[in-house]
């Protein structure tokens, strides 16, 4: 990196109109936060001072988005091609001398590593006047093509449709990605034309003014600059992210059962030690300590599990869940904004809402929190060591104190003191022999009916 100041441009004028969708394309999720985010996070990673992004239709959503970040917005009310749309930048960045990176807002993944390539390269050997990043697809298709010699300087840009037959054989394709010194870019982008097949201002058409030369260099990865105009493409960049993720975490001491099987969010946090079974979704929030293990088919959201923990199958976590060393949570059992003591555990068919669980307690299976009147929400507490008996109903506000033990099928709607017994349940009673009676005089009378 070089000592210059750095700022950024970031284009998200697009329309979008192969999204389908009344989302801004570039607020599109990957790995639960907007790929957007995803590139404003690593710009700031690598200390631009300034960033830029040039808005057209919906800018609402994205001036929204990015509310209490560090970022200038700037509007291109005609699409008028690439170059017209950085040149919009240039009153937002006015007073600013040093290096300018040009991103795009649907090509999230380009790695901070290869920013800082371009910037070294801007700044280094042949002093070129602007630094283009290419790549080289398995498919060039209609991407622009790169003529370069063999030290990186631009021979030719040139956009797919403008191409000749020789120079769409060229597999170097122009990934739109660029670094410019901040005083040459805007005079450039003045002497550009729109004398083209699409009568639009292109970017690249900088390069090819007369004077200093221009370099190129290639990203290793070609999926860092893969570009979402579809939903097909949202989900290519989403799994591309999702492998990556799944190797650094298997490479951090986490087992994955089957890794293609398991979906971390953009914030999942996983210690080492920690075994994931098939199936298991990971939402926004959540940290799992080491000795963990979640077994398949399970939901996690917005959850803090801690050391030696067992979740699952088929749990549910919601937000606000915390699970303290050792705790369990078995099949179908959910849990929101609940905290579930040391050791205590609740191993199938339970639901857990805005509940304080002691530890060591015990909750049988087909036990609920009855914490919503329809209105307002309340809160069940549950005292160490308590046991709750299989299909119990807790009517919040309601406290459980430690030791208690809450027999079968109650109802409670009343505090319970530490040490206590609680039965809710009407008196048994046995009528001796009447099944049997019962039985005899049904089939008889079953066995007649057949008959007539």
């Amino acid at each position: 990196m070089s000592d210059r100041p750095l700022a950024a441009i970031i284009l998200a004028a697009g329309q979008g109109t192969r999204m389908k969708s009344e989302k801004h394309k570039v607020l599109h999720p990957i790995a639960g936060k907007p790929m957007l985010h995803h590139l404003l996070d690593t710009v700031d990673s690598i200390g631009v001072e300034r960033t830029v992004i040039v808005v057209g239709a919906r800018r609402e959503q994205i001036e929204e988005s990015v509310k209490g970040r560090n970022v200038a917005i700037a509007v291109q009310e005609d699409q008028l091609g690439t170059g017209h749309a950085v040149a919009q930048a240039h009153d937002a960045l006015k007073g600013f001398a040093g290096d300018v990176l040009i991103l795009y807002g649907d090509v999230p993944m380009v790695s901070a590593d290869t920013m800082r390539d371009m910037i070294y390269r801007l700044n280094n050997g042949t002093d070129p006047r602007a630094v283009v990043l290419g790549f080289r697809p398995d498919d060039a298709g209609a991407y622009g093509r790169i003529i370069a010699d063999d030290q990186g300087e631009i021979e030719k840009m040139v956009e797919y449709k403008d191409a000749t037959d020789q120079e769409r054989h060229v597999n170097l394709c122009n990934s739109g990605l660029m670094a410019a010194r901040s005083t040459d870019l805007f005079i450039l982008l003045d002497q550009i034309s729109n004398d083209n097949a699409a009568g639009e201002y292109y970017l690249p058409d900088i390069v090819m003014l007369s004077g200093q030369k221009s370099a190129v260099i290639e990203v290793d990865d070609p999926a860092e600059v893969a570009g979402v105009n579809s939903r097909a493409e949202l989900a290519a960049v989403e799994g591309e992210w999702q492998s990556r993720r799944r190797e650094q975490a298997m490479a951090d001491g986490v087992s994955l059962i089957a890794p293609d099987t398991v979906w971390f969010s953009h914030d999942t946090e996983v210690a080492a030690d920690v075994v994931i079974e098939p199936n298991v979704i990971f939402g926004p929030g959540v940290s799992i300590a080491s000795g963990a293990k979640i077994y398949g088919h399970s939901h996690i959201e917005g959850a803090t599990i801690g050391p030696n923990c067992n979740v699952g199958p088929f749990a549910r976590l919601r937000p606000g869940s915390v699970m303290e060393e050792g705790s369990k949570v078995g099949n179908f059992v959910e849990m929101k904004k609940t905290t579930l003591g040391k050791g205590a555990k609740a191993n199938h068919l339970t639901y857990l809402g805005d509940a304080e669980v002691g530890e060591g307690a015990n909750i049988g299976a087909g036990t609920i929190t009855c914490n919503y009147d329809g209105y307002f929400k309340y809160k069940t507490v549950i005292g160490k060591g308590a046991f709750i008996g299989s299909n119990s109903a807790l009517v919040a506000p309601v406290t459980v104190g430690d030791g208690v033990i809450v027999g079968a099928g109650a109802t409670l709607t009343k505090d319970v003191a530490a040490g206590d017994l609680a039965l809710v349940r009407a008196q048994q009673t046995v009528k001796a022999g009447w099944a049997n009676r019962f039985n005899e005089v049904s089939a008889r009378k079953k066995a007649k009916d057949s008959k007539s």
